[in-house]
């Protein structure tokens, strides 16, 4: 079956950098796009950013626009997320998403529109 284990998550200042990895198993990974979304206390979940299969111009929200960078390895089944100039906002649990019909693209909707999901991993980001 699908698996996602999301690690990398931790406690870390503003301004500072933080890498999060998904590795997927159960599934061919090199055909499907990979997205992370996060959740924060009392906030609905939002689409973080989201990879193609064939890691081509990646989407990201407007809110990590410019600080995160989103990259895969296909030969790892791996999944990366680095997040640079971290700010308190960005604190919160975030999970490693693909859907079913994810083949080849992102979904516009990637926030919302999937079908597996990791345990999640989480950000807390204070000084």
């Amino acid at each position: 079956q699908v698996q996602l284990v999301e690690s990398g998550g931790g406690l870390v200042q503003p301004g500072k950098s933080l890498t999060l990895s998904c590795k997927a198993s159960g599934f061919t990974f090199e055909y499907y796009a990979i997205a992370w979304v996060r959740q924060a206390p009392g906030k609905e979940h939002e689409g973080v950013s989201c990879i193609h299969s064939n890691g081509g111009r990646p989407y990201y929200s407007d809110v990590v626009k410019g600080r995160f960078t989103i990259t895969r390895d296909n030969a790892r089944n791996t999944v990366s997320l680095t997040m640079n100039r971290l700010k308190p906002e960005d604190t919160a649990v975030y999970y490693c998403v693909t859907g079913g019909d994810w083949y080849g693209s992102c979904p516009r909707a990637y926030g919302s529109d999937y079908d597996y999901r990791g345990q999640g991993s989480q950000v807390t980001v204070s000084s």
